[in-house]
């Protein structure tokens, strides 16, 4: 309905109403109580017709403090503007993305003098990532009687975009890294002789190690010397994050996927803090979203863009066409991550035959997230016969994923066996290690 009766319009009804109290003895009263209703009933709708449109020059606008990111709460904020010469009282409602969570009330009344501007703001925390349609402003001012609220739209229907959540894959990389970040780590590298970039020449001193001695600098210096190295920058670090049917899953409030998609983000911001440039590839049964290895705040902005909107699809992955198309645009060496889940032997034969496609010019981390829930089960004591079958089926299942990244290792890659709640930590810390031991 584009109106609502107003108090004053039920007031006057009422009292239109009162005659009839008395209407048993007077028949003719009943009639002109009747014929009341029904001429303040058009008189309503009359006053509904000439105050239908807003006047002119009010307008509705909105503007968020910032841009949505996945569990992040955003203001929004609503302006309304009197261009008119007229004062005008509104009661407003904005229309909100219902899958949204609502903070605070996205309704407001507020009177307006000409040419004045006024605004008021509520808060939405959006629950996963993509994109959602804002409709326009609801906006309700008394008629020019004032027997009814006229309703109208302002504004326009607008796009937004949610996007991963950058500052919970930073706390990932602190908590991983330390406060110094990985300035202490590097500090750390370069007292202990790790590396293989050369940085600098100093006195050899007690546990240096012989083969960094430089015996040409010793003999023209007449003393002896020995080589600092530091951990390379400038090194290439491939990200391959697994979007087919075991990546579905969810654990707690999110999916593996989403799980992936922010640990993937630490790494790539420690990465760009090392130096290093990191890309990103996304695959189902065939690379979905590429992006080649670069660094610096253009490629991360490009990076949340491509995937604010990937979800994982309910298929097989293709291991070999992803491995096959890394390799052919991958030439110089590079640490592959591969971000995936795995369940059994069998079902990651095709990971691991296709593994060939990246050995030995690259070097593969595999990296299976998997099910809490199943190590909780093998954990606890069982009350009965159905629990003592479980827990033998899910220990089943932990040997037989064990056995596939033995594998995985066997073939010269490495491979960590993490949980959610662990990834990120644990993926940050292989990354280092690699870094420190120069294995690139």
């Amino acid at each position: 309905m584009r109106f609502v009766f107003s108090r004053l319009f039920f007031i006057i009804l009422a009292a239109g109403l009162l005659p009839l109290s008395i209407s048993w003895a007077m028949p003719s009263l009943r009639t002109a109580v009747i014929v009341f209703d029904i001429a303040l009933v058009g008189l309503a709708l009359v006053d509904y017709f000439i105050s239908r449109k807003l006047p002119g020059g009010a307008t509705a606008r909105r503007e968020f403090d910032r841009r949505f990111a996945i569990g992040d709460p955003t203001e929004v904020r609503v302006e309304i503007s009197n261009a008119s010469d007229r004062d005008l009282r509104f009661s407003l409602k904005d229309e909100y993305p219902a899958e949204m969570r609502l903070e605070g009330k996205r309704e407001a009344e507020m009177f307006l003098d000409a040419h004045e501007t006024a605004s008021f703001s509520y808060s939405l925390t959006p629950p996963r990532r993509g994109r959602y349609e804002f409709g326009k402003t609801a906006v309700r001012f008394k008629s020019k009687l004032g027997l009814v609220w006229c309703q109208t739209f302002l504004g326009e229907t607008q796009s937004v975009k949610v996007y991963p959540n950058m500052r919970r894959a930073r706390e990932i990389e602190l908590r991983a890294l330390g406060a110094r970040s990985f300035l202490a780590i590097q500090r750390r590298a370069v007292r202990r002789g790790e590396g293989r970039e050369f940085e600098s020449m100093r006195d050899y001193v007690r546990g240096d190690e012989l083969r960094h001695i430089s015996w040409t600098a010793t003999a023209r210096r007449n003393r002896l010397t020995t080589r600092q190295y530091q951990i390379e920058r400038d090194q290439t670090v491939m990200i391959a994050l697994d979007g087919g049917r075991l990546m579905t899953g969810r654990v707690g409030d999110e999916t593996k996927f989403d799980t992936a998609i922010h640990a993937s983000l630490a790494l790539m911001s420690a990465c760009a803090r090392a130096g290093d440039n990191c890309g990103l590839a996304v695959f189902g049964r065939r690379v979905k979203k590429y992006l080649p290895p670069k660094r610096g705040p253009e490629h991360m902005d490009a990076v949340l863009e491509s995937l604010h909107d990937m979800e994982p699809e309910l298929i097989e992955p293709s291991y070999a066409r992803a491995f096959q198309f890394i390799a052919s645009n991958s030439k110089k060496r590079a640490f592959v991550v591969i971000l995936t889940d795995l369940v059994d032997k069998e079902s990651s034969k095709e990971l691991i035959n296709s593994l060939k496609l990246l050995r030995p010019r690259h070097l593969p981390l595999v990296v299976t997230i998997g099910d809490r829930d199943l190590n909780t089960t093998v954990s606890k004591i069982p009350e009965d016969i159905k629990e003592v079958f479980t827990q033998s089926a899910a220990e089943e299942i932990i040997h037989q994923r064990e056995q596939a990244l033995r594998l995985v290792e066997s073939l010269g890659g490495l491979a960590l066996d993490v949980t959610t709640s662990t990834l990120g930590p644990r993926l940050l810390e292989t990354y280092l290690r690699v870094k420190e031991r120069g294995l690139l």
